[in-house]
């Protein structure tokens, strides 16, 4: 019973952290709420590794998940993204655009609970990728204005609800053995990002973003070949018509 547990404790984990990042962002500590949410994804993405290590897949923590990930990567963010940059911008479009993303993050969770998914990948951009981009992004509000920042919150807003294709590194799978280890290595994630909290935060910003624009690429060179080969069909079938 307990093993069956084990997975919903990272779970758990995951949506403490979504809180610990919603209050440290009300408290004006964006760099170390930023933090939170990285370390959340950590524990979403270990979560069903060890559910299937030990063979303790359930719809309730299938269910868990998903509501813990819109806390942590729908909400969190949102907040924190407002806190930082959209507080003394045009208020109506600063509410839309942070409304928009945990709406798009909910539609993104209950599709992908209902729909079946193409092997290997995901159909939109995962919600904790978006949090985490998000999340990340606050830290460059000095750099960047608040219509980018919109603009940038309202893209990712559609990557979750759109039909691009994202590789889906989740079903890697996690040896029985390394189990145990994983507490410690969450631990030290952790610790690294106490100490040097607003450094991690931007160095992880920029794989989460190429993942981000992988989708919109690879959906462009989809398109791209589609078109070619369509050409080609009518050419030839212009071809034997002309015969």
């Amino acid at each position: 019973m307990l093993t069956r547990f084990i997975p919903n404790l990272f779970t758990l984990g995951n949506l403490f952290l979504g809180m610990m990042a919603i209050l440290l962002a009300i408290d004006g500590n964006y760099s170390l709420a930023a933090i939170m949410v990285i370390v959340a994804m950590l524990l979403d993405g270990l979560d069903g590794r060890v559910a299937r290590a030990l063979n303790a897949q359930s719809e309730f923590g299938k269910e868990l998940d998903s509501l813990s990930d819109m806390v942590s990567f729908g909400a969190a963010p949102a907040l924190i993204i407002f806190m930082v940059s959209f507080q003394d911008s045009m208020p109506m479009l600063a509410w839309i655009a942070t409304a928009a993303f945990p709406i798009c993050g909910a539609i993104r969770l209950a599709r992908f609970n209902v729909r079946p998914g193409i092997p290997g990948y995901f159909t939109g951009l995962p919600i904790p990728a978006a949090g985490g981009v998000l999340a990340t992004l606050s830290l460059f509000n000095k750099d960047i204005g608040p219509i980018s920042m919109m603009i940038a919150t309202l893209l990712l807003s559609y990557l979750m609800v759109s039909s691009l294709k994202y590789p889906n590194f989740k079903k890697v799978g996690l040896p029985r053995k390394a189990i145990w280890i994983a507490p410690w290595v969450v631990l030290f994630a952790i610790a690294v990002a106490v100490i040097f909290p607003e450094q991690l935060s931007k160095l992880i910003f920029i794989p989460l973003v190429l993942y981000a624009l992988y989708g919109m690429k690879h959906n462009m060179r989809t398109a791209a070949s589609r078109s070619r080969a369509k050409k080609r069909k009518d050419e030839k079938s212009s071809r034997s018509s002309d015969r």
